[in-house]
Order: C-alpha cells, then structure tokens, then sequence
C-alpha cells in the first residue's frame, strides 16, 4: 500500500492535535517495549504481559476529537493508548507499569488494567470481552441517571467470538442503551486471522443479527475515526441506542512483545507501513503548511522528552506498602468473615 496524502478536510489544529495526540502514544509505547525488553540494574523493570497498541493510534486520535470529554471509554488489556487519550498522564501511566504506588492504578493493575474513574477511563480488562457486556452496564447506568454520556465499549476481532457479546447486544438493542460498539479488527486476535475463526469475515455485520446500525470503518485514518465516531455517537446520544463499529487497523508490533509474528509476512508489514497515521497525518500537515519542519520537530522532540521524564518519574516512585495488599480488593467493614 503506497502512503496517500489526503486532502485536508478538518482544521490546521485538529490535525496538528492528532498528530501531538499520536506521537505521545507511540514514543510511550516505543519506550515501553524497550524497557520491557531490557534491564535496567540487573532487573527488569516491567513485568507480566505487555501489549503496545503501535499502528493503531489513528482510533485514539479521531475518537478523542469527535467524543464528548465526558463521555466513558471501557477497553480491552491493549489499553495505553486509550488510556492517554482520555487525559490519564503518562507519569501515572508509565509508573503503573513499573508496578509503582504513583500508577493509576496504584501498581496494582500493570499493562493491561489501567483505570481512572475521573477520566472517564473504566478500563483495561484482561479478561478477553469482559468488558463488553460492562460496557453495556457502564450505559445503563447512563440512561438511568439521565446524562447524555455515551460509554464507548471497544475489544479486538477476537474477542467478537464470546458468547458475551451476543448478550449485551441484544440487552442493548431492547433497552436502546447510549453505547458505541468498537470492534479494533487488527486482523489477527492472538495470532490466528479472522478468517480461520469465523464465516463471517467483515465483523461489523454481526450487528444486523439485532437490527443494530452497523459499518466498516478505515482504522488507519484519523478522519474516518473522527467522521464514524461522531455519527454514532450523534445516533446513540438521540435515544435511538446503539451503535457498531469495526475499526479496521492494524498493529505492527506482535500479539504481546514476546510474540514473533510468525503467522504474517513482512510484504504485509511492510504495506501497512506505508500508511502508517503518523506518518500520513505529518505528510498533509507540512504539504498543506499548518507547520514548518521546525515545529514538527519540536512535536517530536516535546513526545520524547515527556516519555523520557515519566519514565524517571515511574524509576523514582516507591513501590507499593505490603499494608497495601488487601485494600481496593476486599471491604473488611462490609465483609467482616473474609479477614480478621
């Protein structure tokens, strides 16, 4: 796939905001790899799984501009990138990785568990599609207090095979909840392609089981997010319930790191290379002269130096207390039989 330069049809700084936004999540998830795959004093400083989310930060940047800061994302374990979208710091992000006191989850959650309530951010789950049918909650919720927030419920191609989803679908489709479905379709859950799971290979057509709006969306363009997003997010927030989407994307890295991606071939790679959003989104802006070289470069260099300081400011936060074991996890004042 040759690198097409689009026609601007949004703002000088929408673009020059998803290009920041993108930067920022690729340089943190960059670092992040690194750090996984090294030591530091002998040690390892990230530990467990570890997802990166390189390639696919066009959804992040064209759901950010088209959503309402208030409304809610839940998502899957491959999470940071959302995660800093919705406003958490990469500090917090960064510590929590580092299984640190000061992460947004206390160190407590790691890789694939960020969570700030405030943000609006509900997660980061483990659990492959747990978190569809919470979005679904997360959205009666919603309608019950009469907010207009719309709960943006998103999980991988391989996820769309749990029996869960068919569930909080049709729950969603009789109670017309304010819920946006987001299928991330990076083409191969694991490492097994979608055409080896299932007959039905464009996602998306799962929804016309429930007569819910449904449709394909380029994942790899900050505008067809942006467009895809708001459309929805129009049609939810009017009563009228919920929405699919499958975001076709495409992840460079492998499943996790320790995943050697045998099961695709580099020309694919390299294809998906080539329309690489970063690089796409760069190209319009200095072609169309919302900015010098210069500016572009002191972008760069601002993601760098952001990373770089919240990767000092995770190495020099404290681990958490043992006393810290049991809290967040059991009510004892509620619960007085589960420990003394």
């Amino acid at each position: 796939m040759a690198q097409t330069i689009v026609k601007p049809t949004f703002s000088k700084k929408t673009y020059l905001e998803w290009y920041e936004l993108m930067k920022r999540i690729r340089e943190f998830e960059t670092a992040c790899y690194r750090i996984y795959s090294s030591k530091f004093e002998g040690r390892r400083e990230i530990q467990g799984f570890l997802h990166v989310s390189n390639g696919q930060e066009a959804i992040a940047a064209g759901m950010t501009s088209a959503m309402n800061k208030d409304d809610i994302v839940i998502t899957a374990y491959r999470d940071h990138g959302n995660a800093i979208a919705k406003g958490i710091s990469t500090n917090k992000c960064m510590a929590e990785l580092f299984g640190k006191v000061t992460g947004c989850t206390k160190g407590k959650g790691g890789s694939m568990h960020f969570f700030d309530k405030e943000k609006g951010f509900w997660g980061g789950h483990g659990i492959v599609g747990a978190q569809i049918p919470l979005g679904a909650g997360i959205a009666f919720s919603e309608k019950y207090r009469g907010s207009k927030k719309v709960c943006f419920t998103m999980f991988g191609d391989g996820a769309a095979r749990q029996g869960a989803l068919h569930e909080a679908f049709n729950m969603a489709m009789n109670w017309k909840l304010p819920v946006v479905f987001i299928c991330e379709n990076n083409k191969y859950a694991m490492g097994t392609s979608v055409e080896r799971t299932s007959n039905v290979h464009e996602i998306y057509k799962l929804g016309s089981a429930y007569d819910m709006p449904s449709e394909p969306v380029d994942g790899m363009s900050c505008e067809a997010v942006h467009n895809a997003i708001a459309k929805a997010a129009k049609h939810v927030r009017s009563g009228k319930g919920p929405y699919f989407l499958e975001i076709n994307t495409y992840r460079f890295h492998g499943h996790s790191i320790s995943d050697p991606k045998l099961y695709r071939t580099k020309d694919e790679e390299t294809d998906y290379k080539g329309i690489d959003p970063i690089k796409v989104v760069k190209s319009l802006i200095l072609e169309n002269k919302f900015a010098t070289e210069k500016k572009i470069k002191a972008i760069d260099a601002a993601a760098k130096q952001e990373i770089k300081d919240a990767v000092e400011f995770a190495r020099a936060s404290d681990f958490p207390d043992d006393s810290e074991l049991y809290n967040d996890v059991y009510l004892q004042k509620d619960y007085p039989f589960i420990m003394d």
